[in-house]
């Protein structure tokens, strides 16, 4: 049991927006942005949250060498990132730790102790067993869904330039890009103190995720993406490990509503936050962003 994990349990709210931009797309059809297919709400999937939150935290966390190579500052290393091969470091791991590769792993990756991961897998030991194990993560997202429907813009785009002499001859080519004129996107999400104590995901790590979740766009620009900005981030703070209140009934306490029939900024609604004597006994609403 990890003596300095968090005590607390928490749940939250993440408001983020999207203007003329692709905030998620879906390889699977034609990467337009997420729908939902039966009422047309947009879609943004945990994983690419979750992707921004590692890439963060890698920034935040990465020290330059005095040989001029950039590593991780102990302890906030990033387990799932571009280009990394996970056996090897599960392998390494339990060669030098043994038993003990598991809370090593945990120790060494940020996004391992806060998302949990698959750690069974790699080669297998003299039992005929692979990796060691599984970890829970104490952070879990809901998938983001926009609070109306979305509309699922198309725009032609052309290219000038050629990368053969040969297409010099041709005319201009085409391309496709696919846009949200406006979405208001909604996440919840959960911090568990009860597997907090098993991955070893501490206060400091609370505090980063938070900070992670405000900057999350801001080093994640590009032009496919167009505008995205985050616009509340509601915490609810238990005073306990097992939470005083059903996570569901915290989220409902948060209303928003349209000021227009046509929404196209965060100015077109309005956001209903409780007060907060009017929180159930026991958890604190704390306000990140609102």
């Amino acid at each position: 049991m990890a003596t300095n994990a968090i005590k607390n349990r928490y749940d939250f709210i993440f408001l983020f927006d999207v203007k003329d931009g692709n905030p998620n797309g879906d390889p699977d059809q034609a990467n337009l942005p997420r729908t939902d297919a039966e009422n047309q709400e947009g879609l943004v999937t945990d994983v690419c949250i979750k992707r921004k939150v590692r890439n963060y935290v890698g920034l935040k966390k990465a020290i330059l060498t005095d040989e001029g190579k950039t590593i991780a500052e102990k302890g906030f290393d990033i387990f799932i990132q571009d280009g990394a091969v996970l056996n090897r470091a599960i392998d390494k791991a339990k060669k030098e730790k043994g038993e003990e590769a598991k809370k090593s792993l945990c120790d060494d990756y940020y996004d391992i102790r806060t998302f949990g991961a698959v750690l069974s897998t790699g080669e297998k030991d003299e039992s005929g067993k692979k990796g060691v194990g599984t970890v829970r993560g104490p952070v879990q997202f809901t998938f983001a869904r926009s609070e109306d429907r979305i509309y699922q813009a198309e725009h032609s785009v052309t290219r000038c330039a050629v990368t053969k002499e040969e297409d010099l001859k041709k005319e201009r080519t085409f391309g496709r890009k696919s846009t949200v004129p406006y979405g208001l996107y909604r996440m919840h999400g959960f911090v568990s103190a009860v597997d907090a104590q098993k991955s070893g995901f501490s206060e400091e790590d609370l505090k980063l995720l938070w900070e992670a979740l405000l900057n999350a766009f801001e080093h994640d620009r590009a032009a496919a993406r167009g505008e995205m900005n985050p616009r509340a981030l509601i915490v609810f703070k238990h005073n306990n490990h097992l939470g005083s209140a059903r996570s569901g009934e915290l989220f409902d306490m948060i209303k928003i509503s349209k000021n227009t029939d046509l929404p196209r900024s965060w100015k077109d609604y309005s956001i209903n936050v409780p007060k907060q004597e009017e929180m159930p006994i026991g958890v604190e609403m704390i306000l990140l962003l609102v």
